[in-house]
Parts: structure tokens; sequence; C-alpha cells
């Protein structure tokens, strides 16, 4: 399975991979999937797609799954609780919740939507300017 990787010695903080997500999600309201961390400088950190997800284990509502085929942990919304459970397990803090009126679980998908060759193609990966965000075999 492939997972997003991060060099942040390569990246530079532009965060243009957020906007990337925004585009690739065509959210016309700045919700992205993207979690920056800014301890040191500003970079993102993505959902790792864990073997063991700590956050479809706590979810009581089946809305966190693993893909057994992809090998990735998806979001339904519609079964969706809004009790953030998900975010508190997650060990790499990578999950967040959308503003309070959508009550959603925002995390990377890999853009599952632009796949092609049944090879995920996330936009952030396409977009970053400093080859920093790169898709590699886990």
């Amino acid at each position: 399975m492939k997972r997003i990787k991060i060099d942040r010695s390569k990246c530079i903080g532009c965060l243009t991979c957020v906007t990337a997500c925004i585009v690739s999600h065509e959210s016309s309201d700045s919700r992205n999937r993207v979690t920056i961390d800014s301890k040191t400088k500003p970079a993102p950190i993505f959902c790792r797609h864990c073997d063991k997800p700590e956050c479809v284990y706590t979810c009581m509502t089946g809305a966190m799954s693993k893909d057994r085929e992809t090998g990735l942990v998806q979001y339904d919304k519609e079964r969706c609780a809004s009790c953030y459970m998900c975010i508190m397990a997650c060990p790499y803090g990578v999950l967040k919740s959308d503003r309070i009126e959508y009550k959603e679980i925002m995390k990377c998908n890999m853009c599952v939507h632009r796949t092609e060759n049944n090879e995920p193609k996330p936009m952030c990966v396409e977009k970053c300017p400093m080859g920093a965000i790169t898709l590699e075999e886990a």
C-alpha cells in the first residue's frame, strides 16, 4: 500500500498542499484535510492509514473503517455521531473536526476520487513545489 510521506528538510512551509487539498475536494469554504504541525515551522502531516487504526477501533458507529482491499482508512459522514472519539484516539493527531456547524471529521482520503490505474493520485503530492510530499510504498 502506498502512503503519503513528507520530507521536512525539503518542506518550506508554503502550504500549497492545503490549497491543493481544498481544490481537489472542491471546498468552497476552505475546508481541507491537511493537518499542520507548527511546532517549529508549518509543515503538513497526513493520515497514515495505519495497519491497526485506533480511530477505527474507537468508532462506535462504524463511520471510520479500514478498507481491506486498498488499506485506506475511510470516513462515512452519514454514519458519524460526532463524538470525536476518533480524534482523541489518533496517536498522530491528524484527524480534526470541521467547523461546528458541519460536525464532520476531516482526514486525508488520498484523493480517492482522483484514482488512476488503481493508484491514488493525491493532489498535494502533485502540486508540492519542493517535492517534499511524495507517495511511497509503506
